[in-house]
C-alpha cells in the first residue's frame, strides 16, 4: 500500500478509505461480519476509516469502535461526521456549537475512544455563522478530542469563506473536504478540487462507484435493483447515466480490468484526490475492491473516459449531492417597491 499525505496535516493515509455507512441496520446487520471486514481491510494496508453519527443511528460507530478494540485503534486514522439529524429535537442536528460539542462526545462514546483523527461537518448549515462553527471546532481540537477538522460536500465558495474566516480570527481551519466524485460525477473538478489544492486540503471522495452504477450491475434493459430503488434513488434509472455506463464497459474490457476497478483507479488518479471511499457491505465486495487497489490507468484510457464524460461535468444529478438552498423568500431577492419605483 502506497500511502499519501492528507493535505498538509502530515497524516499518512491509504488511497482507499474504508467507509462504514453499510455497517449496521442500513446494510450489514451482522456485527461480527462487519468486524471481519474491517480487520481484513486493515490487514491489507488500509489505515483510514470514515463513519458518521447518522449511519444507522450511531450503530455504525459502535461497530467500528468494537472492531478497533485490542490495540488496532492506534494504527487507524479514524474519521467521523456530524450535522444530519440524530433525533426529533431541532437542536440535535446542524453545525452549531451547542450540537457539535454534544455530538462529538456521543460519537467518542460509541467509538470507544478519547479522540478522532478527523472530525467533519457532514453538510453545510446556511443558518449558522461559519465563525461560530469554527470556534467550537477549534475548542474541540484544543481539548485534544479532535486532531483535524474537515467538511463534506461543501461548495467551493463556502470552503474559501471558511479558510478566510479561520485566518482572520485565528481559528483552526478545515484540513479536508469530502466531495462526491466518480466518472459520472465530475463537476468537483471545476472548482472544489482546485480550491482544495490551493489551500492544501486533503480530499476523501465519496461514491467513486456512483452508488454502484459503475460496478456493471446496472445496465440498460435490466431491472433496477429493487432494494436501492425503494430508497428513492432516481439516478439508477436515469437514461443518460445508463448510456454512459454502456460506453464505459468496453473501455474497461480493453484496459483489461472490470468496470469497478476502472472506476476506482479513475477516482484516485486525480492529483487533487487523496483517498477514495469504499463502502463494502460484504466480504466478497471488499475482496473485489482490494484486488484492484494497485491498478493504474494510462493516458489513452483516461482520454477515452474523457470522451464519454467531459472533465468537470456531471451526467445528470446524483440524488445525494448538495445543492445550495434556493432563495425562496421574496424579500431576499427583490428591492423594496419604493426603490423600484424611484429607479
Amino acid at each position: 500500500m502506497k500511502y499519501r499525505t492528507l493535505g498538509r496535516t502530515g497524516i499518512k493515509v491509504s488511497p482507499y478509505c474504508l467507509g462504514a455507512m453499510m455497517f449496521g441496520a442500513f446494510g450489514n446487520t451482522d456485527h461480527d461480519d462487519c468486524a471481519r471486514i474491517i480487520h481484513k481491510a486493515l490487514d491489507a494496508g488500509v489505515n483510514f476509516i470514515d463513519t458518521a453519527d447518522v449511519y444507522s443511528g450511531g450503530e455504525s460507530e459502535e461497530i467500528v469502535g468494537k472492531a478497533l478494540k485490542g490495540g488496532r485503534r492506534d494504527h487507524v486514522v479514524l474519521a467521523t461526521k456530524a450535522h444530519l439529524p440524530m433525533g426529533d429535537d431541532p437542536n440535535q442536528r446542524g453545525n452549531s456549537r451547542r450540537w457539535l460539542v454534544r455530538a462529538l462526545d456521543d460519537s467518542l462514546r460509541r467509538l470507544g475512544t478519547d479522540h478522532v483523527d478527523l472530525y467533519q461537518l457532514h453538510r453545510p448549515a446556511p443558518d449558522t455563522d461559519v465563525e461560530e462553527t469554527l470556534s467550537a471546532l477549534t475548542d474541540l481540537v484544543r481539548a485534544g478530542k479532535v486532531r483535524a477538522i474537515g467538511t463534506s460536500t461543501f461548495p467551493a465558495s463556502e470552503i474559501v469563506e471558511a479558510q478566510w474566516t479561520a485566518e482572520r480570527r485565528g481559528l483552526q481551519r478545515f484540513r479536508t473536504e469530502q466531495p462526491p466524485y466518480s466518472i459520472l460525477d465530475r463537476s468537483v473538478e471545476r472548482e472544489v478540487l482546485p480550491v482544495c489544492e490551493r489551500y492544501g486540503m486533503g480530499t476523501l471522495v465519496w461514491s467513486p462507484l456512483a452508488q454502484g452504477m459503475l460496478t456493471g450491475r446496472f445496465r440498460k434493459g435490466l431491472p433496477t435493483d429493487s432494494r436501492r430503488a425503494a430508497r428513492g434513488f432516481r439516478h439508477f434509472s436515469d437514461e443518460a447515466r445508463l448510456d454512459a455506463v454502456e460506453q464505459l464497459i468496453p473501455i474497461a474490457e480493453e484496459a483489461g480490468m472490470s468496470l469497478t476497478h476502472l472506476a476506482m483507479a479513475f477516482a484516485v488518479a486525480h492529483p487533487g484526490v487523496t483517498s477514495a471511499l469504499i463502502g463494502p457491505r460484504t466480504m466478497e465486495q471488499l475482496d473485489d475492491l482490494l484486488a484492484g487497489a494497485g491498478l493504474t490507468l494510462d493516458d489513452e484510457t483516461l482520454d477515452r473516459i474523457d470522451g464519454v464524460v467531459a472533465p468537470g461535468t456531471d451526467v445528470s444529478r446524483l440524488d445525494m449531492a448538495y445543492d445550495t438552498p434556493p432563495i425562496t423568500e421574496p424579500a431576499l431577492r427583490r428591492r423594496p417597491s419604493a426603490d423600484r419605483s424611484a429607479a
